[in-house]
């Protein structure tokens, strides 16, 4: 597709795209087997510049816009989409609220850290009873001379056995509902802070995913994030930015699908000749590329509209909702041109229809986003 990128987001496409399908491509079947989170490329994703993307300079961060941040995530996940989410959680999550909604204090003591892959951030806002439901959080927070301690569990956290730093969103006001909630920083390694990484996940069998259980966790005053009582609203606006990236993570995995697609379908003869040559397949995959330019100009323009300081809130949703369910028809279609053979992990299609389907649930399902899209245009 044609849009014109600057010569900066060409230089970061093309580098996120090398780096991508040099280290992670190569990699992400054996990793998705065993469930490997693959620490090991850390430190290289920070050298680039991708674990502090929008991050100020001042704290060691790229600097970089809302575009460059989308444009990174759908490269990492065209290679990866295990790495991918773990690129979008880090940048677009725990690292935002505190570089978004922190003071100078908390900034100069965490971004440093986590724009250069030393620490990875996690972000707790899920529940084992509230998911869309997010002000339905049960986990507390109770004021305790200067300080705050923080009881509950929290569910499928992302980066939650390996962060360095987790933003935890309870409830300090529980009479005051999503108005009482407030967002504290919980370092690794604090007394009463445990978490367990959940195996048997469907897809992103490389990402950590966790549970986190919270037994009188205390915390100074410090180390609360934001107004006392802001937390569910700047969580919200967390939110808007952090689905544009998973919009990004699914075209990502989409476009992985194509190629692979196109691939098998020139190679692979059937009836005397490729399946290439088959007007049915050839719709297919026009379908396919037709919907993933379609979802690209949608999450790029609700990243330009972020950029450009916009509203951007349902822009962000139709992006995350169109993209996730496009992508997803497109692995699809790339698993049914294989035939038998994209039904076992010999091909990657096979993965990519399993990593791909979580995109239409993180950051809000498919549901949440028609809602959203649906009380905005009859207000």
């Amino acid at each position: 597709m044609h849009f014109d990128l600057s010569d900066t987001h060409q230089a970061i496409q093309s580098t996120a795209r090398e780096f991508a399908q040099q280290e992670l491509a190569p990699n992400a079947a054996r990793w998705d087997e065993t469930a490997h989170f693959p620490a090991e490329v850390i430190p290289k994703l920070g050298k680039l510049g991708f674990l502090g993307i929008q991050i100020d300079p001042r704290f060691g961060g790229a600097g970089l816009d809302t575009l460059a941040y989308a444009i990174v995530v759908e490269e990492i996940s065209r290679g990866d989409g295990s790495l991918g989410l773990t690129v979008a959680s880090h940048n677009g999550l725990g690292s935002s609220h505190i570089a978004v909604f922190g003071n100078d204090e908390q900034r100069h003591k965490y971004l440093p850290k986590l724009a250069s892959g030393e620490w990875l951030g996690a972000w707790a806002l899920t529940e084992p009873g509230s998911g869309s439901d997010a002000a339905a959080l049960a986990t507390r927070a109770v004021r305790v001379g200067e300080g705050w301690v923080l009881n509950g569990n929290k569910h499928f956290i992302t980066q939650g056995t390996v962060a360095g730093v987790t933003v935890v969103l309870a409830s300090s006001d529980p009479a005051s509902g999503r108005r009482g909630i407030t967002a504290f920083a919980v370092d690794a390694g604090t007394e009463g802070c445990t978490a367990r990484r959940l195996h048997g996940k469907h897809g992103v069998r490389a990402s950590d995913t966790a549970e986190v259980h919270l037994a009188d966790v205390q915390v100074s005053d410090a180390q609360r994030i934001g107004e006392e009582g802001n937390g569910f609203l700047d969580a919200i606006s967390i939110l808007d930015k952090g689905r544009v990236s998973i919009a990004a993570m699914a075209l990502g995995i989409g476009e992985a699908a194509l190629a692979a697609a196109i691939s098998y379908a020139k190679e692979r003869k059937q009836f005397g000749q490729a399946l290439a040559e088959f007007q049915g397949i050839q719709w297919m995959l026009a379908d396919s590329r037709t919907e993933l330019d379609a979802a690209r100009l949608l999450v790029w323009r609700a990243a330009c509209m972020a950029d450009a300081g916009k509203p951007f809130r349902r822009e962000a949703s139709m992006a995350k909702l169109f993209a996730s369910e496009a992508a997803s028809r497109v692995c699809d279609r790339a698993l049914q041109i294989h035939g038998g053979y994209g039904y076992v992990n010999t091909f990657p299609v096979e993965r990519y229809v399993r990593d791909v389907r979580v995109c239409r649930i993180g950051e809000g399902t498919s549901e949440i986003q028609r809602t959203l899209i649906g009380r905005g245009l009859v207000a």
